[in-house]
């Protein structure tokens, strides 16, 4: 320490001061120390702690509930104008139960409704719910609670459909809309098994050329007894002046 003030005090002579100064800074006595407040004090001041009163109407009351608009995910969007769109485009439109599939059934069953021009989708019920709410197809909101998959055509093909899916007993049908018609499982299974238009417009054409027949018989029922009083009348009259003639001469 000498030494370092010696060295100072020489270079201090020459008017040149160093930059680096050794100062030292005594302790500081702390002579308050923190203590926690007693047991006594503590249940003291909860006791007397100043509870301000209540309003007597609650603020919630007074001030309107700000409904934060969340806005809507890109993605959400375009599944909602795919399922728009699926449902305007298609006729037939059957909603089936999915449960685990493996994933070679899933294709085949997918491949064989496909040659009927039945396509498969899925989507969620985030995207299906509130279009279902606000489309006329509301109806049809009670079974789409768990997962499941849409069947949709632009063609009424219930008959092979039914039968691609009782080759898969995973995929159960809840339901389906026809024409803009809500049919239970029980009613699209009846539906099923209706004819097809052009096997019923051969009926109707059938019943209709059997009544058209059946007139004209009754029409021309008439006129041909009508003939065939009057021809055996005509005979009848005809044989009695035969006789009249044979009596005159014989007279």
């Amino acid at each position: 320490m000498a030494a370092v003030t010696r060295w100072c005090k020489r270079f201090c002579k020459t008017d040149w001061l160093p930059t680096l100064q050794l100062i030292r800074h005594g302790s500081k006595a702390v002579t308050r120390h923190w203590r926690p407040m007693h047991f006594v004090r503590q249940k003291l001041m909860e006791v007397t702690k100043y509870i301000p009163p209540k309003p007597l109407i609650p603020e919630r009351c007074i001030k309107p509930q700000v409904k934060q608009v969340e806005e809507e995910n890109g993605y959400v969007k375009l599944l909602r104008r795919d399922v728009e769109q699926a449902f305007h485009e298609s006729k037939m439109i059957a909603i089936c139960q999915y449960n685990e599939v493996p994933a070679n059934d899933m294709v085949l069953m997918g491949y064989r409704l496909r040659k009927y021009n039945i396509h498969v989708k899925y989507f969620p019920n985030e995207v299906m719910i509130p279009f279902l709410s606000e489309s006329k197809y509301k109806n049809l909101l009670p079974l789409f609670v768990g997962r499941n998959l849409l069947l949709m055509s632009p063609e009424t093909r219930a008959q092979e459909m039914l039968r691609v899916l009782r080759g898969v007993p995973q995929i159960n049908l809840l339901g389906a809309c026809v024409d803009n018609t809500i049919l239970s499982k029980q009613g699209f299974t009846n539906y099923a098994k209706l004819p097809s238009m052009v096997t019923a417009q051969g009926e109707v054409v059938g019943a209709l050329s059997l009544m058209t027949s059946q007139t004209s018989t009754l029409l021309q029922r008439g006129p041909v007894h009508l003939t065939s009083l009057l021809d055996q009348y005509v005979k009848q009259q005809n044989c009695e002046s035969v006789e009249a003639k044979e009596t005159g001469t014989l007279d």
